[in-house]
């Protein structure tokens, strides 16, 4: 039986790419204030190509997922092959000083498993990312991927967590449109008026038109 990434992400369908890959590590570590030689961990990290990004920007990386993906990953990084439900997961507490995914939490059914071992591997003070779609702005495609098991809003990202027991947190709708990174005001209204105007027909044609569709909430909290 094929696996979720050999069929979903099968590279002949969707190439790999490494551009908005680099945009979005380059982003965040400005943004979040990451630092060079800092153990960063990524659980379910698919294809890996934001682990060879942040690789090459002198992070020590780490990640797992439970599949064979990891065979074909020529980078520097120290990588298990794990199910996300088998709990502990193979890292000892206080270990990490990030903890970076996109894409990852809302495919389980009890995301608050997945926030207890953030918080149990990450060291005090450090630091949690995480990328999901915002069920507020896209909940007529979400279940569009049979994978996807709970949904978020911005309150609920919120409160789980501060229920995990994470401090600073804030919690953001982002668009995955690096031009709008900065405050380019035009830019962001023209991307509200093609989410609200554009049909999604032309989803598949534009990628202007899918990412100011698929909108994503943006987390970011600390230990």
């Amino acid at each position: 039986m094929k696996t979720y990434l050999d069929t979903i992400y099968d590279p002949n369908k969707k190439p790999i790419t490494y551009v908005y890959p680099e945009r979005l590590t380059k982003y965040l570590i400005t943004r979040f204030n990451l630092n060079e030689g800092e153990k960063l961990m990524e659980p379910g990290y698919g294809r890996g190509e934001f682990l060879y990004q942040f690789s090459k920007k002198k992070f020590l990386c780490f990640g797992f997922d439970n599949s064979s993906f990891h065979n074909r990953m020529k980078f520097n990084a120290e990588i298990k092959n794990h199910d996300a439900t088998i709990l502990p997961w193979p890292y000892p507490d206080n270990y990490f000083d990030i903890i970076y995914n996109k894409s990852f939490i809302e495919h389980f059914y009890y995301p608050e498993n997945l926030f207890s071992q953030f918080y149990r591997i990450l060291k005090p003070g450090g630091k949690l990312i995480c990328l999901t779609p915002d069920w507020e702005t896209i909940y007529e495609t979400f279940y569009e991927d049979f994978t996807h098991r709970t949904p978020f809003t911005k309150k609920s990202l919120e409160d789980i967590n501060e229920l995990s027991g994470f401090k600073n947190i804030s919690v953001e709708k982002f668009l995955q449109l690096p031009l709008l990174w900065k405050n380019n005001y035009f830019l962001k209204l023209l991307s509200k008026l093609t989410k609200q105007f554009v049909p999604n027909y032309f989803i598949k044609k534009s990628k202007w038109v899918r990412f100011s569709k698929e909108v994503m909430l943006l987390s970011y909290s600390e230990k």
